[in-house]
């Protein structure tokens, strides 16, 4: 779900809530200072100490307790996404819910997940055990404001790392309140740390020596120069960048079904998703009842204030990132590319902006290889399974992606021959405590959620035990 970190490329980092409904300031926030920062740092370490040698119980109590309160006080954790990125705000409940399902996910499952596992050496006895590192670092984005942070915190915390947090500049409130929550959980200060920093602030955090460990969720760009800079320092890391998802219809699917489908990939918060369908590969023999569909069910989406349930169509969540679309539309068609629906600003106060449809894409259309973080869709008609997939593959992306059939052995199929981190058969990629999310070539490496997220930054120590009496 990587929104990209437009602010990387800045030496200084604004943090500052802007509604992007109406386009109004709520709230600055300061940079910390470098005395400051060296004192989270000095206090991150020092509660690692304490934290690592808890027992899997004794954190579960507070980690439990941090999904309980997010459940028990939902609207309140819900209101600031919405006015912060502009999220709907149903669907910013349903980001705090799952994420305090991710938080109770791995309290009550990562000491089974990290038991220790015996080996069968030809002598003696021997067992992996899985250590904590230290205090991690992680970089994450504005799409999910909690949810990207509780699926970072919520597996290591429980591993006995801690963990600090440079989160995205637009949605300080989100980062604030998410600190918050642990300390209300009785998390000792230091175990969870919020900060406020700038670009070199960053490299200096990834540069410390406390720091065994570093995550980001974002652009590729971003995901260069994080995971460069971890390199350098031998310091192990895990990257989740961008998508363009494949949404791949065969000429059995339910058409009817499909569309719902691909209204809801193309559109859950507004499209700006990592794993939002971003390629819908249509056969041929389906193409035009599915582009009519699909069409008038995106053009149906009625934009309002993203705080009233019945809005259907929120803003996007900075100007910025209208402009940013805009312009990939205006080159996408200058390039040769058609547009079917949309492709314009919303005239009306906020970052609003029209469902778009981009047909007629070819190779040498900058379009074809971009990821649109947005409600774009571009569509491609394809005549047979092969060359769907074939589609599918020419993707420097490879995160999630998707394909509707009738024949679930054929889903199979085809899923299996998609070069990407997670497929779906008749269902859009999405994300559950329970399964593991990641991709592969320049959508990232490493692995979040599941058994496999929290394995992520342990240490796998063997442990061998010789008998007493055995020859030197």
């Amino acid at each position: 779900m990587a929104g990209g970190w437009a602010g990387y490329r800045v030496m200084t980092m604004s943090y500052q809530s802007i509604n992007p409904y109406n386009g109004k300031l709520l709230k600055k926030f300061k940079e910390l200072s470098d005395k400051q920062l060296e004192t989270a740092l000095k206090t991150a370490a020092a509660a690692y100490e304490t934290w690592r040698m808890k027992s899997f119980a004794e954190r579960a109590k507070v980690v439990t307790r941090a999904g309980a309160i997010m459940k028990m006080r939902l609207n309140d954790f819900a209101r600031p996404v919405t006015l912060e990125m502009g999220k709907l705000i149903d669907q910013a409940r349903g980001e705090v819910q799952l994420s305090a399902d991710i938080i109770e996910y791995y309290a009550k499952n990562a000491e089974r997940f990290l038991a220790p596992q015996p080996l069968a050496p030809l002598v003696g006895e021997a067992e992996i055990l899985s250590t904590p590192l230290g205090v991690l670092f992680g970089v994450e984005p504005w799409n999910f404001p909690y949810y990207q942070l509780a699926r970072f915190a919520a597996p290591n915390l429980m591993a006995g790392n801690v963990v600090m947090v440079k989160h995205a500049g637009c949605v300080p409130q989100c980062a604030i309140a998410f600190e918050e929550l642990w300390l209300e959980a009785g998390a000792p200060q230091g175990v969870y740390t919020n900060l406020l920093i700038s670009y070199d602030q960053v490299n200096r955090v990834i540069d410390d020596p406390r720091i065994k460990g570093v995550a980001l969720t974002g652009s590729v760009a971003a995901g260069q120069a994080v995971a460069a800079r971890a390199g350098q320092n031998l310091k192990k890391s895990t990257m989740e960048l961008g998508g363009s998802d494949a949404f791949i219809v065969l000429e059995d699917a339910d058409l009817e079904q499909t569309v719902k489908w691909a209204v809801w990939a193309k559109m859950n918060n507004t499209g700006q998703c990592c794993v939002a369908a971003k390629r819908f590969i249509v056969v041929e023999s389906l193409a035009d009842a599915f582009l009519e569909q699909f069409q008038k069910a995106l053009g149906g989406l009625q934009p309002g204030d993203p705080m009233d349930p019945a809005t259907t169509l929120g803003p996007l969540s900075t100007e910025a990132a209208l402009v940013t679309l805009l312009d990939q539309i205006k080159r996408a068609v200058a390039q040769g590319a058609k547009l079917v629906l949309g492709g314009h600003r919303i005239d009306r106060p906020g970052a609003f902006m029209e469902p778009t449809i981009l047909t007629n894409i070819e190779p040498s259309n900058p379009a074809y290889r971009e990821e649109f973080f947005g409600p774009v869709a571009l569509f491609f008609r394809v005549k047979n399974e092969d060359e769907a997939v074939a589609l599918a593959n020419d993707s420097e992306f490879g995160l999630g992606g998707s394909v509707f059939t009738r024949d679930v052995a054929r889903g199979r199929r085809v899923a299996s021959r998609v070069e990407t981190g997670m497929m779906f058969v008749n269902h859009p990629t999405w994300t559950s405590p329970e399964l593991p999310f990641g991709g592969i070539k320049n959508s990232g490496y490493g692995r979040e959620l599941a058994s496999l997220g929290i394995q992520e930054f342990v240490n796998k120590k063997l442990v061998r035990v010789a008998p007493i009496d055995a020859a030197a």
